[in-house]
């Protein structure tokens, strides 16, 4: 079974001051943040109500309505970081879930939960802001390393859901394509072309990963160092 142990909120927040001497000490804006909630929300096509997200241009949308990530990968993430408070919520996530890690969901899988149903749309790709949150400089390049990343959901019928809300899985159309191998394609090095060509036809899976799929089956992709270091250097 797989169930909701954690649901999460919040609004984006400036941290840092100008002038700062260390990177991860200089003005930035996120809703990584998140609060708990004990009570049902409404879950609409772009998210829950309450929530939001910092940056438009990569965050949020449709295709991005709710982050899931696994209860499961606490441990790892408290002994790499040395922060045994570490909890649920820690990277962002909307709905931590006990009961399924990325090797267990595939790409196109519909849940329904509460009165909703959600489909997994693609992997989360972490970046800088992770690192910066936690002060770990490769911190983004360990989830990207591990896939310990979590997904995206699209909302297919909007309703509420609540902590402890069961997530049943009503159809699987990819079973050979999960979050996991998702991940070993888009970050694998050498680059499996024909794999990334293969994975970017698929209609169920977000248009921007289709796109940078496209790209590496063509031998343009990018290492993604932007996104996992952003300005935490220099």
């Amino acid at each position: 079974m797989i169930r909701i142990a954690s649901l999460r909120i919040g609004q984006p927040r400036t941290y840092g001051e100008e002038g700062a001497t260390h990177p991860f000490d200089r003005p930035w804006t996120s809703a990584i943040a998140k609060e708990p909630v004990d009570h049902p929300l409404w879950l609409s096509t772009t998210g829950f109500e309450g929530d939001a997200v910092a940056d438009t241009r990569v965050h949020g949308g449709p295709e991005k309505a709710v982050l899931v990530g696994a209860i499961e990968h606490l441990p790892f993430w408290r002994e790499l970081l040395d922060r045994p408070d570490l909890g649920p919520g820690a990277f962002g996530e909307n709905l931590i879930v006990e009961g399924a890690l990325e090797s267990d969901v595939c790409l196109g899988d519909c849940f329904a939960v509460g009165e909703a149903v959600v489909q997994v749309s693609q992997p989360r790709q972490p970046c800088w802001k992770q690192a910066r949150r936690w002060r770990r400089r490769d911190l983004a390049v360990q989830m990207q390393r591990t896939g310990r990343t979590g997904w995206y959901v699209r909302v297919l019928r909007e309703g509420r859901v609540a902590p402890g809300d069961e997530l049943r899985l009503v159809e699987r159309p990819l079973p050979e394509w999960t979050v996991a191998r998702a991940n070993e394609v888009m970050h694998g090095r050498p680059v499996d072309r024909t794999a990334a060509a293969a994975l970017a036809a698929i209609p169920l899976l977000a248009a921007r990963w289709r796109e940078s799929l496209g790209r590496l089956a063509e031998g343009r992709g990018g290492d993604g160092t932007a996104r996992l270091v952003g300005p935490n250097e220099g």
